[in-house]
């Protein structure tokens, strides 16, 4: 298949040797790396029983890479609906249950429980109706992030840089009710596009009692 998708791509030359296997990652990965006179090629195995035309169409997209040729929308397509479908986020989030080990501490940080504040934020804002998913802190600093929610091991991470003093509970307690709305809202596909913020994300976000303040807190820490 890969030999064939090269020609169709107008790659030069012969087909070189190419070696490709499944291979159990924990989400919808495709990697390709050149040897020689061989390219390597795995396969998330959650492409294994995918129909012919996705598998081609992810053989096209690694291909157009390695050889700088551009791939058709139409060769592509196939591909890029399989995985921004919801049947193929559900296997993802299934595979990903069985296959992640959440990399993070527990609820109670130094300064910050969060299994306290979700519970105060579930009460505030949900009616005590949402299902608490697995919280901690991260085991490490992130630059850039403040929190972030996995729908796979149903997970919400906070960044550890917020559990420390001089910063303001109410900052903490913003990211982790804008993860809770990521479990109340999961992510969905309109067009070919997959949405994270929806409209009704965004104007539930804004119900947070201290919401611009606590926007303005994190751009300081941000900084």
């Amino acid at each position: 298949m890969f030999q064939r998708v090269y020609t169709r791509l107008g790659c030069e030359g012969r087909p070189p040797r190419f070696r490709v296997e499944f291979y159990p990652y924990s989400s919808l990965v495709l990697t390709i790396r050149r040897r020689e006179e061989a390219v390597w090629v795995r396969l998330s195995d959650l492409l294994r029983r995918a129909p012919l035309g996705v598998l081609e169409g992810a053989a096209a997209l690694l291909l157009s890479r390695v050889f700088r040729r551009r791939a058709s929308a139409s060769l592509t397509r196939p591909y890029l609906e399989y995985a921004r479908s919801g049947r193929t986020r559900e296997r993802i989030n299934h595979m990903r249950r069985r296959r992640v080990r959440p990399g993070a501490a527990g609820p109670q940080g130094r300064h910050f429980d969060l299994e306290k504040l979700f519970e105060d934020l579930n009460a505030a804002y949900f009616d005590g109706k949402l299902q608490r998913p697995h919280i901690g802190w991260s085991n490490q600093s992130w630059r850039r992030q403040f929190g972030c929610y996995d729908p796979g091991p149903n997970h919400i991470l906070l960044n550890r840089r917020m559990d420390r003093p001089g910063v303001p509970q109410l900052a903490v307690e913003y990211v982790l009710f804008h993860e809770m709305l990521h479990v109340k809202h999961p992510t969905r596909r309109s067009g070919c596009s997959l949405v994270s913020h929806s409209r009704e994300f965004r104007q539930e976000e804004k119900r947070f009692a201290e919401f611009e303040r606590a926007r303005r807190v994190l751009d300081r820490l941000a900084r």
